[in-house]
């Protein structure tokens, strides 16, 4: 496998890009547009289907992605699962209320976390959760003013955190959600994520048997998404943006799958832009993907040279995001204005409960 860090910023040019300003991705995005409810079913959220070549657009629902997929097609699935990765505790000795959120596991019990207030967690700080069947020690202080944090418990971590953990909703949706699992694709295994894949919250059980009796072949990915999928662009220029890091899996037969389609070129579709960061940063000079596990930062923005990906279901992403720019990089930036445009005009939801878009 490569290393984390040819991953970091890459940026496969294949000619001079305009686009490289921050502010090129502003878009106006009335507030009431970004959705705080999971559509009540899944299939039926709205569906803007681009042509990326000519940007022409059809308006349609989500059940209807099967008019557009085709025998031989693949669609890659990201069935990493969100963990209720946000605790709620008191500091040891003066009681004070804090909020401690797992980021990533370095070992089995030390954790990298953002803590709020910082600065009433220093190191040697120790945290009671709940009825104290959970406690916490803050180790150091990292990047970005993360903790590195070390648990105590008795039994299995995982059913701890089940109990008195929270579901990490994302900090623009206000509203509680009364069944966690609306915030959980059909199809999540692994738990390691501080946020859902959410381009594939609108595929039911049913909806992909019916797309696997067509002839569609699913192949499964896994990349734990950070936080850092929600931290804005702080910099003028989009090549300047330090990209957070994330780990993915993929697996020899989901390489095998992916690489046979490439060979007879038959498409390759991502659902989300985290399964489209996966397999671009699995693959080779040679646009094959290599199965293993690794680190990422990848950063896709216009100019990058895709490798693997052909078609993309994904969500309506918010102005000056990295997601936005990804987006932009694969189907053009003044298209996508165009059609972000058209969405606000006929009142689409945006972001992680949100409708969907498929650019073919």
């Amino acid at each position: 496998m490569s290393t984390e860090s040819e991953f970091t910023n890459i940026h496969r040019e294949t000619e001079e890009v305009t686009g490289l300003r921050t502010a090129d991705y502003w878009f106006d995005l009335p507030e009431e547009l970004i959705a705080q409810d999971p559509s009540q079913v899944r299939d039926m959220a709205r569906l803007l289907v681009m042509d990326r070549k000519t940007g022409a657009l059809e308006h349609r629902i989500f059940r209807d992605i099967k008019d557009y997929l085709m025998p031989g097609d693949v669609l890659v699935l990201n069935n990493t699962r969100v963990i209720p990765a946000r605790l709620l505790g008191t500091k040891e000795g003066t009681g004070a209320h804090v909020e401690v959120f797992l980021l990533k596991r370095k070992e089995a019990d030390v954790w990298e976390t953002l803590v709020k207030p910082g600065k009433k967690l220093r190191p040697g700080a120790r945290v009671t959760f709940g009825d104290g069947s959970l406690k916490a020690q803050i180790l150091e202080v990292v990047d970005d003013g993360n903790r590195l944090v070390r648990f105590e418990y008795e039994g299995i971590f995982e059913e701890v955190l089940d109990r008195l953990g929270e579901m990490p909703l994302p900090p623009y949706i206000r509203k509680k959600l009364e069944n966690p699992e609306m915030y959980q694709t059909v199809y999540a295994k692994y738990d390691g994520s501080a946020a859902a894949p959410t381009a594939g919250l609108h595929f039911t059980r049913e909806l992909l048997a019916e797309i696997e009796k067509m002839g569609v072949s699913l192949a499964f990915v896994t990349l734990h998404v950070g936080l850092g999928t929600f931290r804005p662009v702080k910099v003028d220029d989009v090549k300047n943006h330090h990209m957070h890091t994330e780990w993915y899996q993929v697996t020899e037969e989901t390489a095998e799958i992916i690489n046979r389609a490439k060979k007879e070129g038959r498409r390759v579709i991502c659902v989300g832009t985290t399964s489209c960061r996966t397999v671009e940063s699995a693959a080779g000079e040679d646009g094959l993907v290599r199965a293993g596990a690794d680190n990422t930062s990848i950063f896709i923005y216009p100019g990058y040279r895709f490798r693997v990906m052909d078609a993309l279901i994904t969500n309506f992403h918010l102005p000056e995001s990295t997601l936005v720019m990804l987006v932009s990089a694969f189907a053009g930036r003044e298209n996508v204005l165009s059609a972000y445009g058209e969405a606000v005009r006929e009142r689409y939801r945006f972001f992680s409960f949100g409708d969907a878009m498929f650019i073919h």
